[in-house]
């Protein structure tokens, strides 16, 4: 018997927090406990060996039989839904992780006696259906550049029907239709070369905006007879990570054309097509054809490898090189701000001690350790796979501070307002219903959030069918009791029962100045203003001159601020109770010029 291996990942809100202490049973396929396996702070379980067929018989195209062996796993935490999964492909010598999503159960709702099943059938490589993929390299309407869509929307059925959307970020993605696609064990150029063909199928998609020109709201399906294969939360294979990684942001196009080429493909056995056969890059790479070269044997032979860095809602860019051990710079100090605004929510993350912009021993080891968090090649080295990776986990973790601030200074209670709203609306109670929604898309996937404008237009009314679609509600896109009552039900649930990690603090003390309020000293130093009151036993926002606060900050000596339109270093030294000159010094800086979306340390205390 071969050996393959399987880890499992419990996190939730878009992996912005990981779940300590879930517990996980590992399961054969008669049902019986193989493992029990507890999570770590980052929501990982220990990697464990499960016996599975010879990896021979996945790289076989003659072998009709199933070439792995399936596993179940239970998975069960506090405060959430517990989920089952069946199906789970091992493949020899390949590791396996499983993502596991939980969501939050409702205020006072206990969890289900019988738990919802997730089952993953077969790779699309396996099945016989016929695939009818149509397409175009060149539109009528076509977006001026190629462009990374971060998140791309998948619906999950046919273009036509009442399925789901989901949004995912683009390498998860590609990462997934791959897995799901075809099988972990084949060679690298073969896999390569697929990879190359699912991730330009999508960014053609994107480019000639096939579904959103047609009056869609989503970019792709996952319907193999018009697409390719996503399976939300299906296993993903290490061999497969690292090729995506190593192409990720590259595309196919013929010479001396802009748009991606439209890679159809087949598995080139059961189903036959005029684009890629999946098996046959199996042949060919076993016949020591390069990846461009098996492309080119399918696809027209002027076609070349393209690449680019334009990332929709990105921070920032990537900077065009790597950063590694030694290298300095403002890009140094960015990922570094990133790390340690994420290291709050993931612990496992070493602080960093290097000096602002100095990539030292301890951003390489910080580094090293995220990118073994979030299933990248753990080699300390920050490329545009794992620049990418820090700015989705950055931006999610601090979103959710985001909406937490929010929550508080709208102050939602725990009573739904009682009136009825519909596209058309208004006014603060849209605007409440507009922060429970973002709220609530971060836990549910298939819930998209809503411009907060406080207007509910057609945006909103989208965001509200899918949530009513969601809970099972009759989806007609108005909010009323009963609609109301569920999204308070959740959003309560979520006060509750998630653990939402937070800095490290401790308290300096200040005096009350004129024209001072709590929201502002909470803005100087990077706290909330129940944070204050809490500290204080404050019970109103008076505040008397020469008043002494005690003001909760993180236990580092610093506050990260990202510049904005107008923000001057001598602006900020007098907002934050500082000099011009600490902050030089913080940032390494050696002038005073600033650039907006720059982000930088201020010393505080």
């Amino acid at each position: 018997m071969a050996i393959g291996y399987l880890q499992i990942q419990v996190r939730t809100a878009q992996n912005a927090i990981p779940l300590d202490g879930a517990s996980v049973q590992v399961l054969d396929d008669e049902g019986s406990t193989l493992y029990r396996l507890p999570t770590d702070v980052s929501g990982e379980t220990p990697i464990v060996p499960l016996q599975t067929l010879d990896r021979s018989l996945s790289q076989n195209p003659d072998y009709f039989g199933t070439p792995y062996i399936s596993y179940g796993v239970i998975v069960e935490a506090e405060g959430f839904e517990s989920l089952s999964f069946t199906g789970i492909p091992i493949f020899d010598g390949e590791t396996a992780t499983l993502p596991v999503t939980l969501v939050p159960l409702q205020e006072g709702q206990q969890p289900r006696q019988v738990m919802e099943n997730v089952s993953f059938g077969p790779p699309a490589v396996a099945m016989t259906a016929p695939r009818n993929q149509v397409g175009s390299s060149a539109d009528a309407r076509v977006l001026r550049q190629v462009v990374i869509p971060n998140p791309i929307t998948v619906h999950l059925g046919a273009p036509n029907s009442t399925a789901s959307n989901v949004a995912v970020s683009f390498s998860d993605y590609v990462t997934n239709v791959a897995s799901s696609e075809i099988y972990p064990t084949w060679p690298t150029a073969a896999l390569k070369a697929n990879i190359y063909a699912i991730m330009t199928f999508a960014l053609n998609r994107v480019y000639t905006e096939w579904y959103r020109s047609r009056g869609y709201d989503f970019d792709i399906t996952n319907n193999t007879a018009y697409d390719q294969y996503y399976v939300p939360g299906r296993p993903i294979y290490d061999s497969i990570i690292r090729a995506v990684e190593e192409v990720f942001g590259e595309y196919v196009r013929r010479q001396g054309q802009n748009a991606p080429y439209f890679t159809s493909f087949c598995n080139g056995t059961t189903a036959t097509c005029q684009g890629l056969s999946q098996w046959g890059t199996v042949t060919l790479a076993n016949q020591g054809y390069s990846p461009l070269q098996i492309l080119r044997y399918y696809y027209p032979n002027d076609i070349e490898i393209a690449e680019t860095n334009i990332v929709t809602n990105a921070i920032s860019s990537y900077p065009g090189t790597p950063l590694r051990l030694g290298s300095q710079g403002l890009d140094v100090q960015t990922i570094q701000s990133y790390l340690e605004r994420i290291r709050r929510n993931y612990p496992a993350i070493p602080a960093i001690t290097d000096p602002s912009g100095t990539y030292g021993e301890s951003t390489r080891d910080a580094v090293t350790k995220f990118q073994n968090i979030f299933n990248l090649t753990a080699d300390g080295i920050v490329g545009k796979s794992t620049w990418y990776k820090l700015s989705s986990i950055y931006t999610s973790v601090t979103r959710l501070s985001e909406l937490d601030s929010e929550g508080t200074s709208l102050g939602i209670g725990t009573v739904p307002p009682n009136v009825v709203l519909r596209q058309g609306s208004s006014g603060q109670n849209v605007v409440t219903l507009q922060y429970l929604l973002n709220v609530i898309s971060r836990y549910y996937s298939d819930v998209p959030a809503p411009t907060q404008d406080g207007i509910f237009g057609s945006g909103t009314r989208q965001s509200v069918i899918a949530f009513q679609q969601t809970m099972g509600l009759v989806a007609d896109g108005i909010v009323g009791a009963q609609t109301w009552q569920s999204l308070y039900d959740i959003y309560l649930g979520i006060g509750e029962n998630v653990p939402m990690p937070g800095p490290e603090t401790s308290s300096i003390t200040y005096t009350v100045q004129a024209g001072d309020s709590l929201w502002l000293i909470a803005e100087r130093y990077g706290t909330t203003v129940n944070a204050i009151k809490q500290e204080n036993g404050l019970t109103s926002d008076i505040l008397q001159i020469g008043q002494v606060l005690r003001i909760p900050v993180s236990q580092s000596p610093y506050v990260e601020y990202t510049v904005r339109a107008g923000d001057t270093l001598w602006e900020l030294s007098r907002r934050y109770g500082t000099t011009v000159e600490a902050i030089m010094q913080a940032n390494g800086l050696t002038g005073t010029g600033l650039q907006i979306g720059q982000v930088l340390r201020i010393p505080v205390g």
